[in-house]
């Protein structure tokens, strides 16, 4: 159901993918399976903060894209799951275009991030979205904030892989990305409050 999680431990299966998805460009009808049930509840999840109880709908769409060009991929297990979610945005974006409606993360032309140090606030915040609740709060973030963290974490884009999908700068990623965070580990009670700088605050809203 497009559970949240690490996205080092999503990149773990990363090696797993790559053979998978060259084997199923070779016919193999179970490694297309096996390829598609490590990516799809990243890409699900992806897909609730952008179009809500559509994503289903839009999963399906994305899908059928995915099998019909399968055979002009070239990468790995990585690159198979960035491409899999620039697919997914674009399917998104045309169900929102029909809908006349934005999506729910908001401003998904903005940009995305590369990972925080390790052991900071944003961090930690990373550590504890493992539930549907802490899903609900990535989508509450300001739209450049939310997409930041859905493709990060969700769906376990590193940095350079998540500019690549919204066509942006992986230097113009880290401020949107590092804000979210932030603002998460506030919503999610860890870290301490005094690692909120005032600007952070700026724009912000309630939270």
């Amino acid at each position: 159901m497009g559970q949240v999680g690490h996205p080092r431990r999503v990149q773990t299966y990363d090696a797993e993918l790559g053979a998978a998805v060259a084997r199923a460009q070779d016919g193999d009808e179970n490694a297309f399976a096996v390829a598609y049930r490590i990516v799809q509840p990243g890409l699900l999840g992806y897909l609730r903060g952008l179009v809500g109880d559509d994503a289903e709908d839009v999963a399906s769409d994305a899908w059928l894209e995915i099998t019909r060009d399968l055979g002009r991929f070239k990468g790995d297990g990585a690159g198979f799951r960035g491409w899999t979610a620039t697919i997914a945005r674009h399917r998104a974006l045309d169900h929102l275009r029909r809908l006349r409606v934005r999506p729910r993360a908001g401003g998904t032309e903005q940009d995305v991030l590369d990972l925080p140090a390790p052991h900071s606030t944003p961090d930690l915040a990373l550590e504890s979205l493992s539930t549907e609740r802490a899903l609900e709060l990535v989508r509450s973030l300001p739209g450049d904030q939310a997409e930041a963290v859905l493709l990060r974490v969700v769906v376990g884009l590193d940095g350079p892989a998540a500019a690549r999908v919204l066509g942006k700068r992986p230097g113009a990623v880290r401020t949107a990305a590092h804000r979210g965070l932030k603002r998460l580990a506030r919503q999610l009670g860890v870290g301490g409050e005094n690692e909120s700088n005032p600007s952070d605050r700026n724009g912000s809203g309630h939270g």
